[in-house]
């Protein structure tokens, strides 16, 4: 696909779409529809045989769906992307599509629940093992690296904790021995990170969070090569069915439009208060990529644009402080997700991260005084002042 425009800005709304070829209508229509008519069998039997372009079954592909597809591949810098109806169907068919039995998965020191939690059935099932690295240096990911590793998949910054990794360098270990590298961008979106622009393969994203950004939409989104992108399409997202509704698609193209906007804000409130949450009594430690204190700050100023809009400190105290001073906030609500106009707050431990063992949970950095904050759209001196009041509330 050739780009039209330069500037992300323009490109979240216009990209992918053409007006004239709807009736002149502003915003992408809905086709809200199953299946589609053939004008004749010829026709139906050239289509399924992939002898002429044309739309099927809504399951195999869509017009609505489509201008997504489009709009999220040139955002990110790739060939091609799909659309799912969930961050996890995204996550499941890359790792399905890159993986077979006895292969082996190379995972950043930090990974999302549900992530974690399927790696562990891939493996129960299909004999499909991972190792976890913290990435620090090329010689750490290459003593993991066996003749049957398949891929590196990477979150940065880490859900949770916010580390760090240099994807950079992870691609250039990754191409010396032929491995395919995935990067989860959820945290940054692409209009604070391109992942392929730094030499990764396959770029994700759980599309119910920044992408959406109005918490009505759970989706995902795949970014890769033509190549990769048709074979995924053909195998694990026809067969196995996790496709994403139209009106789904519309909202998220919706969403869309506004993103540059909203990541500005989002980061903007976010530096004002991780820098307030680094002075208060209660708060122990503040975990946020846009502080110049922070381990890898050097590698959030060369990968991302700024800091994000996410988060991550822990208390003075046990994990009972820790809910009381979650059940003390007014203003901010108590929720999963994130990338939201409201500002949302949760602990990982007991609920995003729940599923994963102890052990596990603590060697990602996953305290039980560990709280993470999605800092939404308010004025970030309102949001202050709720949390201030609930820290407040652990010291007396």
């Amino acid at each position: 696909m050739k780009e039209k425009y330069k500037h992300i800005e323009t490109k979240v709304i216009h990209e992918g779409y053409d007006s004239k070829q709807h009736m002149g209508s502003l915003t992408a229509p809905i086709f809200q529809t199953s299946t589609f008519v053939f004008e004749n069998a010829e026709q139906g039997e050239r289509r399924f045989a992939g002898e002429e372009e044309g739309y099927i079954y809504s399951r195999l592909g869509n017009p609505t769906v489509r201008v997504l597809e489009e709009r999220i591949a040139m955002l990110e810098g790739g060939e091609a992307g799909l659309a799912f109806g969930s961050g996890m169907a995204a996550v499941s068919a890359v790792l399905l599509a890159l993986t077979k039995a006895n292969d082996h998965i190379i995972c950043s020191q930090g990974l999302y629940g549900c992530t974690f939690g399927l790696l562990h059935l891939m493996k129960e099932k299909y004999h499909i093992t991972h190792d976890f690295s913290e990435m620090l240096t090329e010689g750490q990911i290459e003593t993991l690296i066996r003749p049957e590793t398949t891929c590196i998949y990477v979150e940065t910054p880490i859900n949770p904790t916010m580390k760090m990794i240099d994807l950079e360098m992870v691609a250039k270990v990754a191409k010396k021995h032929h491995i395919q590298v995935v990067v989860d961008n959820t945290f940054s979106s692409p209009y604070l990170q391109t992942p392929l622009a730094l030499g990764c393969d396959i770029v994700l994203h759980s599309a119910t969070k920044y992408i959406c950004g109005h918490g009505d939409v759970v989706a995902g989104l795949v970014v890769g090569t033509q190549e990769f992108i048709s074979k995924m399409a053909r195998t694990t997202q026809k067969d196995i069915g996790g496709i994403i509704s139209p009106f789904d698609a519309w909202l998220l193209l919706r969403g869309l439009k506004t993103l540059p906007v909203r990541m500005d804000r989002h980061s903007y409130n976010a530096e004002k208060l991780f820098k307030k949450l680094k002075q208060h009594p209660s708060v122990a430690e503040v975990y946020y990529p846009g502080d110049t204190e922070h381990p890898e700050y050097n590698i959030t100023q060369k990968q991302m644009k700024a800091g994000g809009g996410l988060i991550s400190f822990e208390i003075k105290g046990d994990k009972q402080a820790a809910q009381k001073m979650l059940n003390s906030l007014q203003l901010i609500k108590i929720a999963v997700s994130l990338g939201d106009a409201e500002t949302l707050i949760q602990h990982p431990a007991t609920m995003t991260h729940s599923s994963v063992p102890v052990d596990s949970r603590l060697s990602m950095g996953i305290t039980d005084q560990l709280i993470r904050l999605s800092v939404g759209l308010e004025n970030w001196e309102d949001l202050w002042e709720d949390l201030n009041e609930a820290l407040n509330r652990i010291r007396a």
